[in-house]
């Protein structure tokens, strides 16, 4: 059997550079896991929005290894369709990017946001908080 992907929201990522709850939890799969380029968008907004430098913004988000995905057709219609079933838990386009990128690889969504527990979708998920 195979080691599973892994693939991070944006919350899971930023839970490692602010070293909040559940960092531990998303350092020991971060090494290959995958991002949806969507999710690298909401990272970099938020670290730019906290007045961080556009230079070292990218700099230290290319010292990760993480492998960022394009999101293709398939994986743009499941993330519309999810909206329906995931819009009283607030989720974003950039949440549901990360949970149809997960569906489309057979791995495990990995966020920090506990809204995404109670969510009823046919991918596994782990809360790291």
């Amino acid at each position: 059997m195979s080691d599973p992907v892994y693939v991070l929201d944006a919350s899971a990522l930023l839970a490692v550079l602010f070293d909040e709850p559940g960092a531990d939890a998303v350092e020991v799969v971060l090494p290959g896991a995958r991002m949806s380029a969507a999710n690298l968008s909401e990272v970099v907004a938020r670290l730019s929005d906290l007045g961080l430098d556009r230079e070292d913004i990218l700099k230290d988000l290319s010292e990760l290894d993480l492998i960022i995905c394009d999101m293709d057709r398939p994986q743009a219609e499941f993330a519309g369709l999810l909206r329906r079933t995931t819009r009283q838990a607030g989720l974003s386009l950039g949440d549901r990017a990360c949970l149809a990128l997960a569906a489309s690889l057979g791995a495990v969504a990995v966020t920090a946001d506990r809204a995404w527990e109670d969510l009823e979708v046919d991918v596994q998920v782990q809360v790291v908080r």
